[in-house]
């Protein structure tokens, strides 16, 4: 009996930082149990790419998603910005799921819209001005390696603006953002990850061991 407490005592103290329970997870976000499970892994490897203490920091973060350096992409730092829920610099496990959540399929629109907005909305100030659109379209064309001239980019940003600022009063607020989501859905098609459906199948050893617990929860 003092060995298996010994035993206990140990797996919970190798707990990374911030952890959190994974059918607790399960039951707020869109991903199963299994899933969590599957992530758990993943984040394992993730948070210990550089720094190996249960945490992801942004050199791992974008080392690892997007291969690139602190200073060269502006989209991938705001993503590590949004994943990093209370903002102090790294990612836990519970923030790397709740937020990784957003990109699952079976995540409502509405939550997909919000976060997208934030994503753009770069000086926190509750709406997204021309300058930080132009900013994001110029960084998310990088990150497709895609490169259109200023001339292009310009327009780009002033018929979104045409579209969006309904108002007229120069920016897009998120009433205005969903309007035109809601006219263009491609807009947010990238916050659509159809592979997080099958996260298990890249770590099969969980789909057992949890079943019993993921029959228990129910998905819309």
């Amino acid at each position: 009996m003092l060995a298996l407490t010994g035993c206990f005592r140990s797996m919970r103290s190798r707990r990374p930082p911030g952890f959190e329970n994974h059918d607790l997870l399960a039951s707020v976000t869109s991903f199963s149990v299994n899933e969590v499970d599957a992530l758990y892994v993943l984040y394992g490897k993730l948070s210990s790419s550089i720094i190996d203490d249960g945490l992801i920091h942004k050199e791992e973060f974008l080392l690892a998603l997007f291969n690139c350096s602190l200073k060269q992409n502006l989209f991938a730092q705001r993503l590590f910005d949004l994943f990093d829920i209370k903002h102090n610099g790294v990612i836990e496990f519970g923030e790397f799921v709740r937020s990784l959540s957003i990109f699952h399929p079976r995540t409502p629109q509405a939550d997909k819209i919000e976060f997208a907005f934030k994503l753009y909305d770069l000086r926190h100030t509750g709406f997204i001005e021309r300058d930080e659109l132009k900013e994001m379209v110029f960084a998310i064309l990088k990150e497709s390696e895609l490169i259109l001239p200023d001339d292009a980019i310009e327009a780009i940003v002033d018929k979104t603006f045409v579209e969006a600022d309904t108002k007229g009063d120069g920016r897009i607020d998120p009433e205005e953002w969903k309007e035109l989501v809601t006219r263009y859905p491609s807009i947010i098609k990238n916050m659509t990850l159809p592979f997080l459906k099958e996260i298990t199948q890249m770590f099969p050893s969980f789909v057992l061991t949890t079943e019993a617990r993921d029959s228990q929860l129910v998905f819309e």
